[in-house]
């Protein structure tokens, strides 16, 4: 796992450096540096720090070159079918220098050019030069599903690429401004959807997509695509043949991405997916596996049904023999969110950062390479918006719009917060669901993914601002997404649109950036390329999601792990790795959301009405309404408004650079000379 970072056309080594150790967090067992001006006038630099996984020896330096150095390649990620890759290119000629997944990318390009992506099994963010022909070519490719980042900015003929946005900024030319376009999508998701940043002028890859510069002119095309069969086809497999199958892809799955010639662990909570991987782990691993499982203490999980129990998890790791190691925390959030907010780069104000970043920090005294459950839910289909597809059909069709619109619906969104007590999801639930009572299955899907909707928007918004985005669709995206698999049944149209947009751009996103933030890597076995299109074209919609009125989610997985699984676990309910907020928000945060939320500070960034922000706040706070999302995201927008745009990720830097930058670059020299000598 790596942070890599790349110019061409713009820049200088210096730039280089700074924009490399501003990953180092990536990156900590090495760092190196490549640069290279051609006849032409195309100046080429290619940046990275390392964080050894696979072949431990100097020989997995990065930038890594082909035999003759004219190719070379920075590259973040793991392939786990490297080892079959590797085997077949020896057979072709190759010659490898190393034991490293990077070097079989290197000669798997050399081979098949551009469609070695299509061999790929993995998750993988890298940038090629390619000067066999004497002019160079810069090739970048993000994974199939988004796993890993990649984040550039490009003008002309100047591109610049990294890791991570905050690298970008220490570009010349890229200033961190706001893209409000951006914010109209933040304030409706929590956070931003591929291939826009909070940034202007900074985007992110999609997933399954590659990009070449090459001539002066830099060409996006996308390469992979999850798809699903018509509604109307007929599955030939039967759900026995269904479960061993899947049963054995899974395990296989789970096996790859053991691979690592350093310690490796998995988190744990109560649920499905993540017992299901140790479980899989325990059967494979010769040594008990580590096992990180989070929790707050009692008074935080009063009323929050997404905060596990975790009396489950351990006695299930107990009962498997794993190493288990419980963290019970008390964070100060005050002083933690300055610096989950600079390693997010984006504002992202899903609380789940925060036990994730936790649990990760832990895991680092022991292990290296995490393994998680995500992904698992948009393959299988296990969150409860899918089930609510059903419900809300069933309550178009039993009670007319008039009663819905006119009775039922101002009734329910009158209901006050009920915080502290084991009735505020339900009360969360039931104005979700009435929000959503006359619309389309499309709208009602998306509509249940926000949180300041149409008319708050507008109500939150100085008046400027919203002129200016008055004509933007937030949504768009999500409207190509279902455009795009129209011809599947509805099940997999809402799956399809959480594996393009919700999941790369939010579950995928923190996951990466809160364990690299402490230098650990994060696998996601769900994700393994085989299985989600075995289950994409195989399963049918009615065996992932099973019933009507309280459909069984992920009905066909728990099946394949029914006899491996206890039944307590198979029958857990969706928990989500979430965090406490609504407690923090009325108790430790408090003074925060007076000071960054004040109608002063709302007032000098003149984009929002500080009266629409104190009226949540008060509302929020008498318990009239649950504001707590809404408030979660005003606050992590401030936080990173501070943060960069005024200059407190640039103090950030500046203060760790003085120590570490000459290091970098007294690195680099003595590599690019070892390498020169070589050849």
């Amino acid at each position: 796992m790596c942070g890599i970072s790349g110019l061409v056309n713009c820049g200088d080594s210096e730039t280089l450096a700074r924009m490399t150790h501003v990953q180092t967090h990536r990156g900590p067992d090495d760092v190196g540096l490549w640069e290279r001006r051609f006849a032409d006038g195309t100046y080429v630099g290619l940046g990275s720090r390392r964080l050894s996984i696979l072949d431990l020896s100097p020989a997995g330096h990065m930038p890594m070159p082909n035999a003759d150095g004219t190719v070379w390649i920075t590259y973040n990620g793991e392939i786990y079918n490297f080892s079959e890759l590797r085997h077949e290119l020896l057979s072709q000629g190759h010659d490898f220098r190393s034991r490293t997944d990077s070097e079989v990318v290197l000669h798997l390009y050399e081979e098949e050019g551009y469609a070695c992506l299509n061999r790929l099994n993995g998750m993988f963010a890298f940038a090629i030069c390619d000067f066999r022909t004497g002019r160079p070519e810069v090739f970048l490719a993000r994974d199939h599903f988004g796993i890993k980042p990649l984040y550039y900015t490009w003008q002309g003929s100047q591109l610049a690429f990294a890791s991570e946005a905050k690298a970008l900024l220490q570009v010349p030319g890229v200033d961190a401004a706001l893209d409000v376009e951006a914010l109209h999508q933040y304030l409706t998701f929590l956070w931003v959807p591929d291939p826009k940043t909070m940034f202007r002028g900074i985007f992110k890859m999609p997933a399954g997509h590659f990009g070449v510069l090459r001539d002066g002119r830099f060409h996006l095309e996308q390469y992979w695509d999850l798809t699903f069969p018509q509604a109307d086809t007929a599955y030939s497999c039967s759900e026995d043949e269904l479960v061993e199958e899947i049963r054995y892809r899974f395990r296989h799955a789970v096996e790859s991405q053991m691979m690592s010639d350093v310690p490796v662990g998995a988190f744990l909570s109560a649920g499905l997916d993540s017992s299901s991987i140790v479980a899989a782990m325990t059967n494979i691993a010769q040594h008990p596996v580590r096992t990180y499982t989070i929790t707050f203490p009692r008074q935080y999980r009063v009323g929050e049904k997404t905060l596990d129990d975790p009396a489950v998890p351990e006695a299930f790791a107990k009962s498997l023999g794993c190493e288990n190691h419980q963290i019970v925390v008390e964070p100060d959030v005050v002083q933690l969110l300055p610096e989950l907010t600079w390693h997010m780069d984006e504002p992202t104000a899903d609380p789940a950062i925060i036990p994730a970043f936790l649990v990760c920090r832990e895991a680092s005294k022991h292990v290296t390479v995490l393994l998680s459950g995500v992904g698992g839910d948009e393959v299988f289909a296990g969150y409860r918006k899918y089930s609510a597809y059903a419900w809300s059909r069933l309550y178009q069709k039993l009670l007319p719009e008039i009663l819905r619109n006119r009775v039922i619906a101002p009734a329910v969104m009158r209901i006050p917060s009920l915080r502290g007590t084991s009735l505020k999801g339900i009360a969360r639930l039931a104005k979700k669901m009435v929000r959503c009572g006359s619309l389309s299955p499309r709208d009602a899907f998306v509509m249940n993914a926000t949180y300041f909707d149409g008319p708050g928007k507008s109500n939150l918004y100085a008046s400027e601002l919203a002129q200016e985005l008055a004509a933007y669709d937030a949504a768009a995206a999500h409207t190509a997404c279902f455009d795009r698999v129209s011809g599947a049944d509805f099940l997999h149209q809402m799956l399809y649109l959480d594996s393009k947009i919700f999941m790369p751009t939010l579950n995928l996103s923190y996951n990466d950036k809160m364990s690299m933030a402490s230098s650990v890597e994060v696998r996601v076995p769900f994700l393994d390329r085989e299985l989600v299109e075995f289950v994409a074209w195989n399963v049918p919609p009615e065996l992932k999601l099973k019933g009507r009125l309280r459909p069984t989610t992920k009905y066909i997985f728990r099946r394949a792990m029914k006899g491996i699984l206890p039944p307590n676990i198979l029958k857990q309910p969706k928990a989500g790795f979430a965090a406490p907020i609504d407690y923090w928000l009325a108790n430790d945060l408090r003074g925060m959301v007076d000071d960054l939320l004040s109608d002063s500070q709302i007032r000098r960034r003149g984009l929002l009405r500080p009266a629409a922000v104190r009226t949540l706040v008060e509302e929020h706070r008498r318990g009239a309404q649950d504001w707590s999302m809404q408030i979660w995201q005003l606050l992590t927008l401030e936080l990173w408004m501070q943060t960069f745009l005024d200059g407190g990720a640039q103090q950030m830097f500046s203060g760790m650079e003085t120590l570490h930058l000459a290091e970098t670059r007294s690195e680099w020299v003595t590599q690019e000379s070892a390498y020169s000598r070589a050849v």
